[in-house]
């Protein structure tokens, strides 16, 4: 994958921290459980209206499947996992049956440490486990461009199927396929999706989720 392309992972380092926490609309009358997305401006939708983010597109996925999920969006622009990790307990206030983990990427911007985006992610999902046992996660893939050093890049990558595996969590391989380093479906920055690369940033997304909240619906253990 050229450099171009792994440049589509970065999620945008000053950006502010615009708290995205709101319950999506729709569907929200018949929903019963609650899906928390916890993300940074990927998942904020930077750049683009509320509702052609890819949370917002999950969730009109989620009410055409007649799935009784609402998406609580608490996605934060330019936040790293030690922020997530520092504002999971309000978060979790609420039930959560379903996390969707999308952070990570400011990290390997920041040049922090792989090993310590580990433990973060790591410690964001243990904690949600301790409050919600039966929750179900999925944990978002993310790369760094090769300019931040080829080994790096490599461990930065590992991070995240790793966190899945060993926490028995849902992984989806590449948040950013068919999205990152392609120009029309990223704004100017070449670092945020437009809305139609939203779309497909949720249609990513829905292919590892939907099992994940049909198994957790019908009861399946």
């Amino acid at each position: 994958m050229g450099k171009l392309r792994l440049l589509g992972f970065g999620l945008g380092l000053g950006l502010g921290a615009s708290l995205v926490a709101a319950e999506l609309a729709a569907g929200a009358g018949t929903a019963t459980r609650t899906l928390l997305v916890l993300g940074d401006s990927l998942g904020a939708g930077y750049g683009v209206g509320p509702e052609e983010a890819w949370p917002a597109r999950v969730q009109e996925r989620i009410t055409q499947a007649q799935l009784p999920y609402t998406v609580v969006n608490a996605s934060v622009s330019g936040d790293t996992t030690a922020g997530g990790l520092r504002r999971l307990d309000w978060q979790l206030k609420r039930p959560v049956d379903v996390l969707v983990l999308e952070l990570g990427g400011n990290d390997g911007l920041r040049g922090l440490p792989p090993a310590t985006t580990r433990s973060n992610l790591t410690s964001i999902i243990t904690r949600t486990r301790a409050r919600n046992p039966h929750v179900a996660v999925v944990v978002a893939g993310m790369q760094m461009p090769l300019n931040m050093g080829l080994e790096f890049a490599r461990d930065f990558a590992a991070v995240f199927p790793e966190v899945a595996r060993k926490q028995e969590a849902t992984l989806i391989p590449s948040l950013l396929a068919s999205v990152a380093g392609i120009p029309e479906l990223n704004q100017g920055d070449q670092i945020h999706p437009t809305a139609a690369g939203h779309a497909l940033v949720a249609s990513n997304v829905w292919t590892v989720l939907e099992p994940v909240l049909r198994k957790q619906s019908s009861g399946a253990q």
